[in-house]
C-alpha cells in the first residue's frame, strides 16, 4: 500500500511512530517477498517500490522515506551510483544496501557514500527488521559477516592516516582510561549517548565529555570512525558484532 501522491512530505512524516520504507530491487519477487515481511510490523509502512536505480533516486525526491532498501545490482544505475546520487537528493533518507554480493571493496565503498547499514539478502528474516529499526534511530548497522569485510578493507585506510595496530606517528597521543575504554567498547556495539549514560550512572554531558576526548586522543571524527578503530583494535566487549 503506498502513500498518496497528493499527500505532502510533512503530512506523511507526521504518522507518528510509523517508519515509511522504499523497497529498491530489480526483482519482483525480492521486494513482493520483502514487503510481505515488513508489512508484518506495526509500525512499518512501504510507501514506494523501485526496480532500477533510476527509478529509485525518483521514488525517494517524491516519498521522502525514512529508510530505503537498496539492492546494488540494479540496471540503468547501480546501487552505488544511487548513493552518490542520493547524498544530494534527499540526505535526511537512512539507506540500508541490501545485497546478496559479499564483495568486501561494495561494502567499503556504500560506507564511504554515506550508507547506515549493510545487510546481505541471506540474513535471518528478523535482523533485517531489526536493522531497519536500528538505523531509522540514527544508528549505524553492520552484522558480524559485514563488519569483519568493512574491518578488513577499512586497515588499510587506517594505517594510513588513522589509529591502526601498527602505530600511526603519534596520533594515539595518550593512552585511553578504562572509563574512555569502555565508552568506546559501547559506542561499537550502536549505543546512544543516553544508554551510555544509564548503563554507566553517569550524566549524559558527561558522556559527551568523554567523547570529545576519546576523539581528540585518537584523532577520529565521528562515531563510525571511532566504532571501526573499537574493531580493529578489538576494544569491543565479549566478540558481539559492533555497531548493532
Amino acid at each position: 500500500m503506498t502513500a498518496p501522491v497528493n499527500q505532502s512530505p510533512e503530512a506523511r512524516e507526521n504518522r507518528k511512530g510509523t517508519v515509511r520504507i522504499v523497497i529498491a530491487d530489480d526483482h519482483p519477487i525480492v521486494r513482493d517477498g520483502l514487503k510481505k515481511l515488513l508489512l508484518l510490523e506495526d509500525d512499518f509502512e512501504i510507501v514506494g517500490e523501485a526496480g532500477d536505480g533510476r527509478e529509485v533516486l525518483d521514488k525517494v525526491r517524491e516519498l521522502n522515506p525514512d529508510v530505503l532498501l537498496l539492492d546494488l545490482r540494479m540496471p540503468n544505475l547501480d546501487g552505488l551510483g544511487a548513493l552518490q546520487a542520493l547524498q544530494q537528493i534527499n540526505p535526511r533518507t537512512r539507506v540500508i544496501v541490501l545485497t546478496a554480493s559479499e564483495d568486501k571493496n561494495e561494502f567499503v565503498q556504500a560506507m564511504k557514500l554515506g550508507c547506515s547499514g549493510i545487510v546481505l539478502k541471506q540474513t535471518a528474516p528478523d535482523l533485517i527488521v531489526k536493522s531497519i529499526r536500528k538505523v531509522h534511530s540514527g544508528e549505524i548497522w553492520l552484522d558480524s559477516h559485514t563488519t569483519a569485510a568493512v574491518m578488513r578493507q577499512f586497515s588499510t585506510a587506517l594505517d594510513g592516516g588513522h589509529p591502526s595496530a601498527s602505530g600511526t606517528k603519534g596520533r594515539e597521543r595518550s593512552p585511553l582510561s578504562a572509563r574512555e575504554r569502555e565508552i568506546v567498547a559501547l559506542v561499537a556495539q550502536g549505543y546512544k549517548n543516553k544508554e551510555m549514560a544509564e548503563k554507566m550512572f553517569i550524566s549524559e554531558q558527561t558522556v559527551k565529555n568523554h567523547l570529545h576526548n576519546i576523539f581528540d586522543k585518537l584523532g577520529v571524527s565521528d562515531r563510525l570512525e571511532l566504532a571501526l578503530y573499537a574493531i580493529h583494535k578489538g576494544l569491543h566487549l565479549n566478540g558481539e558484532p559492533a555497531l548493532r
